[in-house]
């Protein structure tokens, strides 16, 4: 069962449709003793980093997700907003993220691009697999995923790299680490792709 962390995403209902069309059980919930009855946990991804952060510190959320991601090893997906809350922090913010996975979430210098892109990274792009993993089963690679985002994940470690996409620059556009994903791109505006990313999770 998936359980949607509430921390007040804009993006929740859109993924709970997917999940409802999908015929997965799931909900959405901010209440701990709900939530660790999830056998899935997703971090929705609409909002600024601190402000984020500080919600989940104020509301417990943060340490209980820490037991149930780092202790009992519960799968775990971030998405956006929500897999920069994976990295050590951001330059978005002073606070410090859940730094499941070791990095730390820069922007997007337009100085150092090759070329000239607009910011944000707003639209369709590719992501290119780094290596195999079953969350990107029967994905279309040539459709790829939209995106919406000024910030990037900078992993410290290549290995937990799992997908990579140019924008100027080639990024971390999809992260793992065990048992934590985190996807910068909007699975569920992402159409048919997007689906089959939210479908191979729940199987995780």
């Amino acid at each position: 069962m998936i359980g949607i962390v509430n921390y007040g995403s804009g993006n929740i209902h859109a993924i709970a449709n997917i999940y409802k069309r999908l015929n997965i059980e799931y909900f959405i919930s901010d209440d701990t003793k709900e939530l660790e009855k999830a056998t899935n946990l997703l971090l929705p991804g609409v909002g600024a980093f601190d402000e984020t952060m500080r919600i989940l510190n104020n509301s417990g959320l943060k340490s209980f997700l820490d037991e149930m991601v780092l202790d009992k090893k519960k799968p775990v997906m971030g998405i956006c907003v929500g897999m920069q809350l994976l990295a050590e922090g951001s330059e978005e913010g002073d606070l410090e993220g859940f730094g499941w996975i070791k990095g730390y979430v820069k922007k997007f210098d337009a100085s150092l691009f090759k070329e000239k892109p607009h910011l944000p990274h707003l639209g369709w792009n590719t992501v290119e697999l780094q290596r195999t993993h079953q969350i990107f089963e029967n994905i279309d690679h040539q459709k790829g995923f939209y995106f919406l985002h000024s910030y990037f994940f900078e992993c410290a470690y290549d290995i937990d790299v799992l997908g990579t996409t140019d924008y100027g620059l080639t990024y971390a556009s999809a992260i793992n680490h065990n048992n934590v994903f985190g996807m910068q791109f909007h699975p569920e505006k992402s159409h048919q792709n997007g689906l089959t990313i939210f479908n191979n999770f729940s199987k995780i």
